[in-house]
């Protein structure tokens, strides 16, 4: 029993330690096959891929990449030959033993076919990168798209000079790649290479900041294919501190080439191609970004009705929480509202009892009238001097009707006794005429003065 738990255990170490002895195996043989240059990082092995088997790859695109080991690195330039500094990126490459994979501008080859052999005479991969390098290839009519393409390879063919054509990898300029370009170049026999992190070696940064992008995007990947550019001077500066960085970090550089009828594909099982198997597809990014969920539905949604204690308030830990946290005054253990409510049945009619008379009895307080009597008073005596003035004007304008009275010839006796009654009647209280006409009183009072 003690024997067979020692030998679980054993195994998993066993693993382990065959692993670090065939990563160091491999450091040590490709540094040994770099004669002269014992610090070089070297090429630890090659791969060899059908590109009809695997058309397309490149995490930054597609859901699979090269069928790569942890911490093995691709490394891919593009956008030459410019003899200026690809001839440089060779020469680090060699001083270091490192293989890559370069994609080639048609007219930049036709310019330069020199510089396309340099690249196959050392020993790396030449692929293709379309003919003038067009910024939009996706918004390209397709024929167009197909013809860049075409003379793309058409021109690198030429410059190797041999008969010989470059091997079937196509990388779209600046990865604009659509549903027909992937189709024509399936049906070529072409594989489209993608990336898996880019060193944004193409910006206007410094060397230091392409050198800190590599490194931090494959940390977070582990694994895969750089993408950079042998036409620019920071690519230049920064990639012999990236290969001392890789060696140093324990990565390892992988050649791919093209299987041909002499020499098969290496043989691979397919969740390899995958960057990380044991994610779900949808974590790796895909060629159609941003990406949009498609809803489907077999029919309206039937939604459960919400239950009474999914509407409960569970605050019993507030109070706990809030001491913990050492800020404010703590809850009560318990909520003051109930945490159940209990309903009558739905059935049930509602029957409310009937109001009371006293509640319709409003008693008035003895201050209420006490205030209402304050509030009267001094209205009654501020009028006291308007109702003056108004028994002045009043008593003047008697005088006068009774000046116009004696002028006027005697009337009947029957007019002559209706006359005060209607005098009496139709003359208003002093009081009521002062309340009525104060206003026009005064402003008649001021004209005259």
């Amino acid at each position: 029993m003690i024997a067979s738990v020692f030998e679980e255990l054993r195994r998993p170490w066993t693993a382990v330690c065959v692993g670090l002895l065939t990563s160091v195996a491999a450091q040590a043989a490709s540094a040994a096959d770099c004669p002269g240059h014992p610090d070089a990082i070297g090429t630890s092995r090659t791969i060899v891929v059908d590109p009809r088997a695997h058309p397309i790859i490149g995490t930054m695109q597609y859901g699979k990449t090269l069928p790569l080991q942890d911490k093995e690195v691709v490394l891919t330039f593009d956008d030459g030959p410019l003899p200026k500094y690809s001839n440089q990126i060779l020469d680090i490459l060699a001083a270091h033993c490192a293989k890559a994979t370069f994609f080639l501008v048609g007219s930049q080859a036709h310019a330069n076919p020199g510089g396309v052999r340099k690249v196959r005479d050392a020993g790396h991969t030449v692929g293709t990168h379309s003919q003038n390098h067009p910024a939009g290839m996706d918004r390209l009519p397709f024929d167009r798209s197909k013809q860049e393409i075409e003379q793309g390879i058409a021109s690198v063919t030429a410059a190797l000079g041999d008969g010989t054509a470059p091997a079937p990898f196509l990388r779209i300029p600046g990865l604009r790649r659509t549903d027909q370009i992937e189709e024509f170049a399936a049906s070529k026999g072409l594989q489209l290479w993608s990336a898996d992190f880019p060193a944004d070696d193409w910006r206007d940064v410094s060397a230091n900041r392409v050198y800190e992008l590599a490194m931090q995007r494959l940390e977070a990947k582990g694994k895969g294919i750089l993408l950079l550019h042998d036409i620019q001077p920071r690519t230049v500066t920064a990639l012999p501190r990236i290969l001392r960085e890789l060696k140093a970090r324990g990565y390892r550089i992988v050649h791919v080439v093209p299987a041909t009828p002499e020499r098969p594909a290496t043989p691979t099982e397919p969740q390899q191609w995958q960057l990380h198997p044991a994610l779900a597809p949808e974590a790796v990014a895909t060629s159609r970004w941003p990406k949009v969920p498609k809803f489907a539905s077999a029919g309206p949604a039937a939604l459960s009705a919400p239950a009474l204690s999914d509407l409960d308030w569970h605050t019993s830990d507030l109070g706990v929480r809030a001491a913990r946290r050492g800020r404010g005054i703590p809850l009560p253990p318990v909520a003051p509202w109930p945490r159940q409510t209990t309903l009558p049945p739905a059935d049930t009619l509602a029957a409310l009892p009937i109001p009371a008379r006293s509640i319709f009895k409003l008693p008035e307080p003895t201050f209420a009238n006490a205030l209402a009597s304050a509030a009267r008073g001094p209205a009654t005596v501020a009028q006291a001097p308007s109702t003056e003035i108004s028994s002045a004007k009043l008593t003047g304008k008697s005088r006068r009707q009774d000046r116009t009275a004696a002028a006027q010839p005697p009337a009947p006796a029957g007019q002559a006794a209706q006359a005060p009654q209607s005098a009496a009647a139709t003359t208003p209280k002093p009081a009521a005429q002062a309340k009525r006409n104060g206003r026009s009183v005064r402003v008649a009072g001021l004209k005259k003065r």
